[in-house]
């Protein structure tokens, strides 16, 4: 097994080590060019302890691609300096052209190399290369990296079904040089075979280089990082220990430190498993978007950061240091605890809602956020997903009366706001699963508000309904993404836009002319254009719906029905109206990481739709585990945070040259 044989008695060099590859969006893609040319690759998505990764993995050269993650990327390079530097190794910076002006701080935060985007494949390979020779002249006679130790790995051929396994592989889990493939499977467990199947799949596909994190027994949280030799057909691992603790504090999440929604379920499973008696408290925070759109990503995650902060000290005044605490994904952050009476959890969540209603800092402003907070109790034969859906239940209906911007003065304020170009849009990607490229926008309006800040569309067309202006709020919105889509640079002349059409649209007389007007008056194309409306807005008149989207059909539009699966006839609408696209709410796409019931909600609704003909995109996508099951269900488009949230068409145009 040349690839994961034993380190040598002598100074690795050259490519006798492997390249440390962090990449916060393009991990695999890049992973795949260098292993293509011949390098051995770790390779990681989060820059918490790059640098004890990179000193692990035995690397002399380190990739760090800051591209559309600039802050991210300097501090990795800070993080990964000093042991490059201290070990001879080389640190190579990709960034986008369009924050080339800051190659002076990568420098000063100590990268060796720099590479600009968009490159060639061939550019990459060479600047790989080139790194590696500057690692072998700064090394010179310094000993091996320290922490390398005898590797874990193993090697697969499927033409022969037969397997290796390192030595240190075999004496730690007690197997011969070649055992069968079940008796090495049997050592990673069923919560974590869905990952690995994920990454196998993904080999198959084409892709060839991945990773897949687990469990081992005797090295804790490891990530096996696979390479497929395109030649052979051989499957090649090499084994990266995360450290011998306890599997639930192992993985953590990348933004607030605390444990994911992974290494929760687990945490949750096991104490279950020995019996014990679980409660969970839930608490998602209220006005969490609205931060995010008014003052940017940036400051929402700091409220990420803080609110995890207040909760785990709420948690920990009111149950002790038995609580684990966990980012479940987005806005919402689970607390469990084991061997807990009903009277201690309320209390806990007393505190925990005390401290979530004070104010937050967001800048030169303070936000009151405000949050809902559920609980529920381990009951005889609860699992896993069973409680943490019953907690999920339990959440949604408690409703939320919090946040809520008064909607009589905006609706005061509204039509001022359209006069004054008060209105403005941003433009969300979508996505297309096979190839990761962006095919198209949704446009979004937001509302600048003096006093309430950046408003969303929700609670912008809330405010309409109640002024009586929702006609005229969607003709702005229409009108003004029409316009600016026409001026797009040539980055953006290939995207489809779509926009939203309103049930007050619907049931407007003459309403398809007067849209089909606005659009050869602005100049886009139809044919580049898809119409979406709500589930929802079309319950009163279905009739109606379908003559309308008919017509924009026949006009060369496209349509397509947005958030299903949240109404009640949905099945009348997929048989009447004439459709090219569904759109699966973003409560269904994040529902596809719960339990396997879930799963297949989610799986009939992508069956049905494409039974139909209509191709589907799953709102909401928030991290590659959702992204992956639903490219195994079939879903051929997503939209969400995974790639970006609502941009400006300058933020668009830089996130298209990037990729």
């Amino acid at each position: 097994m040349s690839d994961v044989a034993p380190a040598p008695a002598h100074p690795m060099t050259g490519r006798d080590r492997p390249v440390f590859l962090l990449s916060f969006r393009q991990r695999d893609e890049l992973a795949t060019l260098a292993a293509g040319a011949g390098w051995r690759v770790v390779a990681a998505r989060r820059g918490e302890g790059a640098d004890r990764r990179f000193l692990a993995s035995g690397a002399s050269v380190a990739v760090v691609d800051a591209r559309g993650a600039v802050d991210d990327g300097l501090a990795a390079v800070r993080a990964l300096a000093g042991v490059t530097g201290a070990n001879g190794g080389a640190l190579l910076v990709l960034v986008s052209r369009g924050d080339a002006g800051r190659l002076g701080e990568f420098y000063d935060a100590g990268a060796t190399q720099f590479l600009a985007s968009p490159m060639r494949e061939v550019e990459f390979v060479q600047a790989l290369r080139f790194a590696a020779r500057h690692a072998q002249r700064v090394a010179g006679d310094l000993p091996p990296l320290a922490g390398g130790g005898e590797p874990l790995g193993w090697r697969y051929d499927p033409a022969l079904g037969s397997l290796q396994v390192t030595p240190a592989l075999a004496a730690m889990l007690g197997l011969s040089q070649a055992p069968s493939l079940r008796a090495v499977l049997r050592h990673v467990e069923a919560v974590d075979r869905g990952a690995m199947r994920a990454a196998l799949a993904r080999l198959r596909a084409g892709i060839q280089a991945t990773a897949f994190a687990h469990e081992l027994p005797g090295a804790g949280r490891v990530v096996e990082h696979l390479q497929l030799d395109a030649r052979t057909g051989r499957i090649h691992a090499l084994i990266e220990r995360l450290g011998e603790v306890d599997a639930g504090a192992v993985v953590r999440d990348a933004l607030t430190g605390v444990r994911d929604a992974a290494a929760a379920r687990r945490w949750i499973a096991r104490k279950l498993e020995s019996g014990g008696q679980v409660g969970l408290a839930l608490a998602a925070l209220g006005r969490f978007e609205m931060v995010n759109t008014a003052y940017g990503r940036d400051a929402g995650d700091a409220v990420l950061r803080a609110a995890s902060a207040r909760i785990a000290e709420a948690a920990r005044e009111a149950l002790g240091k038995r609580v684990l605490l966990a980012r479940m994904g987005g806005a919402e952050f689970l607390v469990a605890v084991e061997g807990v009476e009903e009277a201690e959890l309320r209390s806990a969540l007393a505190r925990i809602e005390e401290a979530l209603a004070r104010p937050f800092v967001i800048g030169d402003a303070i936000a009151p956020i405000g949050a809902r907070i559920a609980m529920t109790l381990s009951r005889d034969g609860d699992d896993a997903p069973a409680m943490l859906r019953r907690a999920s239940e339990t959440l949604a209906g408690t409703g939320s009366e919090q946040g809520a911007a008064p909607l009589d003065r905006l609706a005061l304020d509204l039509r001022r706001a359209m006069d004054t170009g008060e209105i403005e849009l941003r433009f969300q990607p979508q996505v297309a699963v096979a190839t990761g490229t962006i095919v198209g926008v949704e446009a979004l309006a937001r509302w600048r508000h003096g006093e309430f800040g950046v408003v969303g569309a929700e609670t912008l067309f809330a405010a309409a309904e109640r002024a009586g202006l929702e006609i005229a709020l969607s003709e702005h919105v229409q009108r003004l993404a029409l316009a600016d889509a026409a001026r797009w640079p040539s980055p953006l002349r290939a995207l489809r836009l779509s926009v939203n059409v309103t049930a007050a649209d619907v049931a407007r007389a003459g309403f398809a002319d007067l849209f089909l007007d606005w659009v050869d008056s602005s100049g886009f194309p139809r044919g580049r254009l898809t119409v979406e409306i709500t589930e929802g807005g079309l319950i009163d008149d279905l009739g109606e719906a379908s003559r309308l989207l008919s017509e924009l059909r026949s006009a060369g539009c496209r349509v397509a029905i947005d958030d299903f699966g949240t109404g009640y006839s949905s099945l009348a609408y997929l048989k009447a109206l004439p459709l090219d696209y569904l759109k699966v709410d973003r409560k269904l796409t994040q529902d596809i990481t719960g339990s396997a019931r879930d799963r297949i909600v989610v799986r009939g609704v992508i069956d049905m739709a494409r039974s139909l003909g209509l191709s589907v995109i799953a709102e909401g996508v928030e991290n590659g585990e959702q992204l992956e099951l639903l490219a195994k269900e079939g879903c051929q488009y997503y939209q969400g945070f995974l790639c970006a949230g609502p941009l400006t068409a300058a933020e668009l145009t830089d996130l298209m040259e990037s990729r």
